[in-house]
């Protein structure tokens, strides 16, 4: 027990020294490789954030990985992350990395079987519809579970047509 409150001046001066050097190199490499790195846009995108926040946090707290392990580490997952984008240009890439946008309303009418696919209780829809300030049903024109696990409601007056261009990439079943 009494373990846990001992500490050195040495290792609190690695540790400093780490943090600065890890924190220093992802905001250098982030800016080479772009926003993109720390987006949700795709499971890919996600995988990519949670990567990074591990490789800094083992760098900086274990004493088994050093700074130039946890430099390299890094640049392995943005030249991952650099590949990827470059791939997606490829449609079959992409079609395995990003996710599909699903539709869960379309207007009015709930899509019970696109609710079960995502995982989404009528209850998160409910809850969802009231944040987007939803109050009639015949206010909805679509909902959509998006890639990010988002989930956005296009509402509008009757006599307003939703764009196609939004709704392109969105699955209806």
């Amino acid at each position: 027990m009494e373990n846990l409150f001992k500490t050195s001046w040495e290792s609190v001066a690695v540790i400093f020294v780490t943090a600065l050097g890890i924190y220093l190199s992802v905001i250098l490499l982030t800016r080479i490789s772009g926003k993109r790195s720390f987006s949700k846009m795709s499971s890919f995108d996600f995988a990519m954030t949670v990567a990074v926040g591990s490789i800094i946090a083992t760098t900086i707290l274990s004493s088994s990985v050093n700074l130039i392990d946890g430099i390299f580490g890094l640049i392995v997952v943005y030249l991952l992350q650099i590949t990827i984008a470059i791939g997606r240009r490829n449609k079959f890439i992409e079609s395995l990395v990003d996710n599909t946008p699903l539709l869960l309303m379309d207007g009015p009418k709930i899509l019970n079987k696109n609710l079960r696919k995502a995982r989404v209780s009528e209850s998160d829809l409910r809850s969802k519809l009231r944040e987007a300030n939803v109050i009639q049903l015949s206010q909805i024109k679509a909902v959509v579970f998006e890639t990010t696990g988002d989930i956005s409601v296009l509402h509008a007056t009757e006599e307003q047509d939703l764009d196609i261009w939004l709704m392109k990439d969105v699955k209806r079943r």
